[in-house]
């Protein structure tokens, strides 16, 4: 063993490597099941169209020079098998170079469809993906230690992903600092799981200890990540803790299994045999390849270099959130819910058969996670990313949508098949309709007493028209009445 060497980190390398390969597994598979509608050659924000505008302006993908539906199920299926066989732990198996060269493909897959997914694909997990990613791709094979450098990295991207969290949230909104932000949040956030009625109906001490709770794991447990083992472990069981709560109590993709991924970094095989006596205590390595340890020290020093904007970015009076510095989206600024939505609005989209608006009869498209009927209790889909259902919870807070919501009614006018796999359910299956149009409602937990004998776990009140009812005829650009925050 040398300096160079991390022993006792077998257990947080093993976690580590698979685990960031199964999330890109499930980022695959979310890819092969919803890039084509959202994105393909005839999707609502056409990739082929977003690569010929920006021209020489892209940003790296394996399709700046071709795009095609073919070749994007071609990038990910690939990508599926590669991460899959390092969930199974086959690269690992061999020399450093083999877990290397299969952890720079997919990055590089993810990478290329990243790039070109646009608002579908420009969430702050989506970086975090491709930064841990890269990183774990110089984590060595089993027969020797993980290296010190990639062990520290990885802790330092847990600190800038949970104190930047915290601090965005301390200087975004004050029911953050009065620890208010919890009263809110669970009924608000942009897709409730199956456990979020029952958290938003705890006592309001318990959310105001709730939010006193995340400001010590985000504000106070990242700084001793870095501190001797055993604090170090247990500042990662902290941050573990409470990813637990956050993916008992909502649905955010992939962000929170991530972050407990990335945590173990802090734990070591000492401390994790404390807790479970049946981890090993110690494993023994091999001596290191001289030239592995020379490129993981060439990328330790790259990554330094790249740390520095978003090592500024954390105490910046204007702080971003969820912003790369860089194309490859490495070293990463993180952070989310710096504000907290008081009410909820969500956007339904309604169809009739009937070409009489004077007689029309309008019914529901269901979506597969976002609230609707008041009556179907919320789902569990976190690590699985709905790109659709979270863009509606966007668009019902205001944000513009004629590039992708306008093409969507279109689709649901012409009953494209492909489309309405993408909902749970469509009014009139597989017919047409004769118009849609888009409702604004205002939405709220119900009460104990309103689910025991409405049998509802929402209330809503209809608040007004976004889009007028819409014809295939008409409906290469209907016009809103108005913005969902206009609106409210």
């Amino acid at each position: 063993m040398s300096w160079f060497d991390a022993d006792g980190y077998e257990l947080s390398r093993q976690v580590l490597v698979r685990g960031v390969a199964v999330i890109y597994v499930v980022a695959f598979l979310s890819t092969m099941a919803q890039f084509r509608v959202l994105l393909g050659e005839r999707g609502l924000q056409p990739a082929p169209v977003f690569i010929r505008r920006m021209g020489d302006r892209v940003p790296p993908t394996l399709f700046r020079w071709r795009y095609s539906d073919r070749l994007l199920l071609t990038v990910a299926g690939i990508g599926t098998v590669v991460a899959a066989s390092l969930v199974a732990g086959l690269p690992q198996l061999g020399p450093s170079w083999v877990p290397m060269t299969a952890f720079l493909l997919i990055w590089l897959g993810y990478l290329s469809i990243v790039d070109v997914g646009q608002t579908f694909y420009a969430f702050g997990w989506e970086s975090l993906l491709l930064e841990a990613g890269f990183a774990a791709s110089f984590l060595g094979a089993n027969d020797q230690a993980p290296p010190w450098v990639m062990i520290v990295f990885f802790r330092w991207l847990v600190f800038r992903l949970e104190f930047g969290a915290g601090m965005i949230k301390m200087r975004g909104d004050r029911a953050w600092r009065d620890l208010t932000a919890l009263y809110y949040h669970h009924e608000t956030q942009p897709m409730p799981g199956p456990l979020s009625w029952f958290f938003h109906h705890l006592p309001r001490w318990f959310h105001r200890l709730e939010a006193a709770g995340n400001h010590f794991a985000q504000l106070v447990a990242p700084f001793l990540l870095f501190a001797p083992q055993p604090v170090a472990g247990v500042a990662a069981a902290v941050v573990i803790l409470t990813q637990l709560w956050l993916v008992a109590s909502g649905n955010f993709a992939w962000l929170n299994v991530l972050t407990i991924v990335l945590a173990f970094s802090a734990i070591s095989d000492p401390v994790a045999h404390l807790v479970i006596p049946a981890a090993p205590a110690h494993v023994d390595h091999t001596v290191t390849p001289v030239w592995f340890s020379i490129v993981v020290c060439a990328v330790g020093i790259l990554l330094l270099a790249l740390s520095w904007p978003p090592l500024k970015n954390l105490f910046a009076r204007d702080q971003l959130m969820n912003a790369s510095f860089n194309r490859w989206h490495l070293v990463n600024a993180y952070g989310a819910f710096g504000s907290v939505t008081r009410q909820r609005y969500e956007v339904i989209v309604e169809a009739t058969d009937s070409a009489d608006l004077a007689r029309a009869v309008w019914r529901e498209y269901e979506f597969k996670g976002k609230p609707g009927d008041p009556r179907r209790w919320p789902r569990q889909y976190a690590p699985y990313h709905l790109r659709l259902d979270w863009l509606m919870w966007f668009l019902a807070l205001g944000a513009r949508g004629e590039s992708w919501f306008y093409p969507l009614l279109q689709r649901l006018l012409e009953a494209d098949p492909a489309t309405l796999r993408m909902l749970r359910s469509a009014p009139f299956g597989t017919r047409r309709p004769a118009m849609v149009r888009a409702t604004v409602y205002h939405y709220r937990f119900s009460s104990w007493s309103e689910l025991r004998h409405d049998h509802v776990w929402w209330v809503r009140e209809r608040v007004g028209e976004l889009v007028p009812p819409v014809a295939l005829s008409s409906s290469e650009r209907p016009a809103p009445r108005s913005d969902p925050t206009a609106l409210h």
